[in-house]
């Protein structure tokens, strides 16, 4: 367990079917809460774990299902929290503090340690089925029939959200077309927008602070809608952007907000400037919503690659040359 969750690891106890398997328990506790919140909102989310091995949720038996899951607690919180009533198995892999779909994607959410973790837990001494539940989105990083063939257990691919397997297990093992859809709601973004601002917060903090030296309020001003429009606007708005591209949809996300600032009259009536801010407003916000790709069921990794060998260059460029223009105008 991580430093940071030492209040989590004093609240595991030993469990009543093995001192050796740690028992946790449905509810999270307002120091769970609380930290979750944190990582949310993009502070300390890289060092949020706990240890992978085996956990018992309420009192399971040799009958209980065995849930599959990475070792980032965010994801581990979810789960449990979903489970409330249930008894069962929790069999954490070693994801190096990464969540589900993600490490499945880079490979340690994968067969080898997925295979490596039963053994190392000994699960088959605790269990008398041999069944793994798996996430959907854990799928690319697990080979069914290699699990069977190495370690004796069957995997099972659960449905796509927790909050989904109450229904899923009682359904027996059974999968609605619904619980496999992979969707990337309002809901979905929102989450992640807070992310977007903390992270972003101190670039955009220095870069006020140098553009309000030289050129009064109006430029923060202006600064302030790119990010609001990229961090923001574009992941809310989205699915009624045109075009496929993150980049582009946060292209005229920029673009909405110029509007704006053009009609506030923060921008002068300039054609200099507004060209300037034009591209300033478009490139950041372009930017800023193509960060929520690899979130998104829109694209692959290898499109999300893709994108950015496109879109970066072209972004860069509008910026030091918005940027210049400004300059331009400011001082000449």
């Amino acid at each position: 367990m991580k430093t940071r969750n030492r209040e989590f690891k004093k609240a595991v106890k030993g469990s009543l079917c093995s001192p050796s398997i740690p028992k946790v328990p449905c509810k999270l506790s307002l120091s769970d809460r609380f930290n979750n919140f944190l990582v949310r909102a993009s502070f300390n989310r890289h060092d949020y774990a706990v240890d992978p091995g085996l956990y018992a949720l309420g009192e399971p038996t040799a009958d209980s299902p065995v849930m599959v899951s990475a070792n980032y607690k965010l994801t581990f919180d979810l789960l449990r929290q979903a489970l409330v009533g249930l008894s069962a198995w929790i069999l954490v892999l070693d994801t190096n503090g990464v969540n589900v779909w993600c490490a499945a994607g880079k490979g340690t959410f994968g067969t080898k340690e997925l295979v490596n973790r039963v053994k190392l837990t000994k699960l088959s001494e605790f269990v008398s089925h041999r069944r793994l539940i798996v996430p959907q989105l854990g799928a690319t990083g697990i080979s069914a029939h290699e699990v069977r063939a190495e370690s004796g257990f069957n995997v099972v691919y659960g449905p796509v959200r927790a909050e989904d397997l109450i229904t899923f297990l009682s359904a027996g093992l059974k999968a609605t077309p619904k619980m496999r859809e992979v969707t990337f709601s309002l809901p979905d973004r929102l989450v992640l927008v807070p992310v977007e601002v903390v992270q972003g917060f101190r670039y955009f903090a220095f870069a006020s602070i140098f553009l309000f030296l030289l050129g009064g309020i109006n430029p923060v001003v202006n600064l302030l809608a790119a990010y609001f429009a990229g961090a923001v606007l574009g992941p809310v708005l989205l699915p009624w952007l045109p075009g496929r591209a993150f980049s582009i949809k946060g292209f005229f996300a920029g673009l909405i907000m110029l509007a704006v600032v053009v009609a506030a009259g923060t921008v002068e009536a300039s054609l200099v400037e507004l060209l300037a801010w034009g591209l300033l407003i478009t490139s950041l916000s372009s930017f800023l919503t193509m960060n929520f790709t690899g979130a998104s069921t829109y694209t692959s990794p290898s499109g999300v690659l893709k994108e950015m060998k496109l879109a970066m260059p072209l972004q860069i460029v509008a910026a030091i040359v918005g940027a210049l223009l400004w300059l331009v105008v400011r001082f000449f």
